[in-house]
């Protein structure tokens, strides 16, 4: 048992609007196949599907970004970013600098160097579940079999974004609490804590309703 287009559209309304290179047509065959592979599918269990899709449609806005979006005002640095820019001169600076922006937030953790090596950037959040840092990068790579820190922008790839979205699902057993239904407790793997909750409550409980359950 797959995911078909109409009930994919049903949980992420935008798609049937979307154009380019990541139109649902070209995507389902991807997601069907990346949650067979990972056992996220219906028919391992609707609930890991639910889940899945419900925290996939928040981290890439309905699967329409695959990439991190960093292009933040100064004022949005020190809303969002507040640690990283204390003040508001210093957020000044960055004023709709995705790069340095990526260089100061993500430089010196997650296996990161510091700003100057631009690992923060090389390493931004990609593919639908935004896979970020250089060791999540390697590690990923390694289990899928891709040189994913020689070639970061794999992950943002029609044929391997979902496989490293259902990686990084399996990794941290997401199925496990999905069958439990511990939605939040997965919000809190992916995300470190509770961010965008009512939208992804909103996205599960549809994904849901729309697999029947």
């Amino acid at each position: 048992m797959e995911i078909n287009k109409d009930q994919l559209i049903a949980i992420m309304p935008s798609l049937a609007r979307q154009g380019g290179p990541y139109t649902v047509v070209a995507m389902l065959p991807c997601l069907n196949a990346a949650m067979i592979e990972f056992e996220i599918d219906p028919a391992h269990s609707a609930l890991r599907t639910a889940a899945f899709l419900g925290q996939l449609a928040h981290e890439s806005g309905e699967l329409k970004h695959w990439e991190e979006n960093l292009n933040y005002s100064w004022q949005g640095l020190r809303s969002v970013f507040r640690k990283y820019f204390p003040t508001d001169d210093e957020a000044k600076k960055y004023h709709r600098s995705p790069q340095r922006i990526a260089n100061r937030v993500y430089s010196g953790r997650m296996g990161n160097g510091d700003e100057k090596s631009w690992d923060g950037w090389r390493y931004r959040g990609r593919s639908p579940i935004q896979l970020t840092g250089k060791d999540n990068y390697k590690l990923c790579g390694e289990a899928l079999g891709l040189d994913l820190v020689s070639n970061p922008d794999l992950a943002a790839s029609l044929d391997h974004g979902f496989r490293c979205a259902g990686y990084f699902w399996d990794s941290r057993g997401l199925n496990a609490l999905a069958d439990a239904e511990k939605f939040d407790a997965i919000t809190k793997k992916i995300n470190g804590g509770l961010n965008g909750k009512p939208e992804r409550d909103r996205y599960y409980a549809k994904a849901k309703e729309v697999l029947g359950l």
